[in-house]
């Protein structure tokens, strides 16, 4: 005599919440200034400007540059 497997039933899921634009807009604009700062570090500092003086920087974001393809030496 065969047995049936009964196959779970996916139970009925709620719609995802919709977040409205001004709650994002603050982080979104936080992270892209965030990102600008850190392109600035990573591909400007050291190179033809310099906001900070001496190598710290340089050396902390130096192998961060040759993956991005920022010449530096």
């Amino acid at each position: 005599m065969a047995q049936s497997v009964a196959q779970p039933t996916a139970a009925p899921t709620a719609p995802p919440a919709k977040l409205p634009l001004k709650d994002i807009a603050p982080w979104a604009v936080f992270g892209g200034v965030l990102m600008l700062i850190l392109l600035y570090f990573i591909g400007a500092e050291q190179g033809a400007v310099a906001l900070v003086s001496g190598e710290g920087v340089h050396e902390w974001v130096h192998d961060a540059r040759h993956l991005l393809g920022y010449p530096c030496h």
